[in-house]
């Protein structure tokens, strides 16, 4: 039963961890992927529809990425989506193609993308508290019911914050990383 638990906290903070991961990866610094626009959804054909299903998306250079429609009456519908995201992206279109330009970072929008990074990396440090406080919940509710030790009660809890100070450090580095790969650009 223990056991399970333990399982289960850890299983939950990798999926916070991986997670956070995804975010922060899709935050452009200096260098652009497809992978920012995974989050647009497209609203056509009566229906919501994530971007990469409508079109073909690939990088023309470093600050540019173009989207290849695959049905031109969608084509409006996507460079609106694209403009309302929270990316702040401007866009051109000729024929089936959304170009997307990428402006150069300046530092008030490295500052900006750095603040949002934090906070990632904060509801992350939130997440696994929360993950914590549940496992310890269940371990004292298993003692209650007199099915471990106190001893046993412990050394699980004992697990359960090692478990957590890990996975927080693992947050602190991804955030350092980013960082310093957003300044040094």
């Amino acid at each position: 039963m223990i056991n399970e638990i333990h399982k289960d906290a850890k299983n939950r903070m990798e999926k916070s961890i991986e997670i956070l991961k995804n975010q922060i990866n899709k935050i452009h610094a200096g260098r652009i992927s497809p992978n920012i626009l995974d989050n647009i959804i497209v609203e056509c054909y009566g229906s919501t529809i994530p971007i990469r299903q409508l079109s073909n998306i690939t990088v023309e250079n470093s600050s540019t990425l173009n989207v290849s429609v695959f049905d031109k009456k969608t084509l409006h519908l996507i460079e609106k989506a694209i403009i309302t995201s929270n990316l702040d992206l401007n866009t051109s279109s000729s024929g089936n193609i959304i170009r997307i330009l990428f402006p150069p970072l300046t530092e008030d929008r490295r500052k900006k993308l750095i603040k949002i990074i934090r906070n990632n990396s904060e509801q992350n440090k939130i997440t696994i508290r929360n993950i914590r406080r549940y496992a310890n919940d269940k371990i004292k509710i298993l003692l209650k019911d007199k099915k471990i030790t106190e001893d046993e009660e412990r050394k699980s809890q004992d697990y359960i914050q090692k478990l957590t100070d890990k996975f927080i450090k693992i947050t602190d580095e991804i955030l350092t990383q980013k960082e310093t790969e957003l300044l040094k650009f």
